[in-house]
């Protein structure tokens, strides 16, 4: 599949099953600690509606810290638009050639499908991301990628139950391929996602 066109279906479907939420849901936890579903979404169209000085102006606000100007940019846009705002972000830049910086266009995919899993999964929500999406983004994981993105997969052989993939080396643990793709992005998911000895591992804690 071309990757573009890829990106595109992504962003319009997402901006779907966010006009679809109750409004109980905006305010609803998800994969992204300390992110709600609105802060999620509005992070997801930054690239799109900030310039690259505005960007740059938020870092050096920012002290220089990614993580600091992204996340004070998700709070505060987040309480200034709408539901109806952010899921429209998203479906009227869905052909947007924004890439995340020297991630590639690869990386804008894997931006849009990972934030979008952050909000399906924590919601309990029955979503699966097309396989030829998750597969284009599973072909390109290397240890330096799970480096980056936190993910402690040593010692563990990562096998798709949907799709002809399996990573690394050492005691199993099975699952969805889309749900394998988040623990290569450094989340946890809630329990019984995934199958094998090591699965608690990557799993949230249950709600008490």
């Amino acid at each position: 599949m071309d990757i573009r066109t890829a990106i595109a279906a992504e962003r319009r479907d997402l901006a779907d099953l966010l006009d679809g939420l109750p409004s109980p849901q905006w305010d609803a936890p998800t994969l992204c600690a300390g992110w709600r579903v609105r802060e999620v979404a509005a992070h997801m169209s930054l690239g799109f509606r900030y310039s690259l000085p505005r960007t740059l102006a938020e870092l050096v606000r920012a002290r220089g810290s990614l993580h600091r100007m992204t996340d004070r940019c998700a709070r505060r846009d987040a309480a200034a638009s709408s539901p109806r705002e952010l899921a429209a972000f998203l479906r009227d830049n869905a052909e947007h050639p924004w890439q995340p910086p020297t991630a590639g266009i690869e990386g804008a995919l894997g931006h849009d499908v990972v934030h979008g899993l952050d909000i399906s999964v924590a919601l309990g929500l029955d979503r699966r991301v097309p396989l030829d999406r998750v597969r284009i983004l599973l072909k390109k994981v290397t240890p330096k990628s799970t480096k980056f993105f936190g993910a402690d997969v040593g010692g563990v052989e990562l096998r798709a139950d949907d799709l002809d993939w399996s990573y690394g080396s050492g005691t199993p643990l099975t699952g969805a391929a889309q749900d394998l793709l988040l623990v290569l992005y450094g989340r946890k998911l809630p329990p019984g996602h995934l199958r094998g000895e090591l699965g608690s591992r990557f799993a949230t804690e249950p709600a008490a």
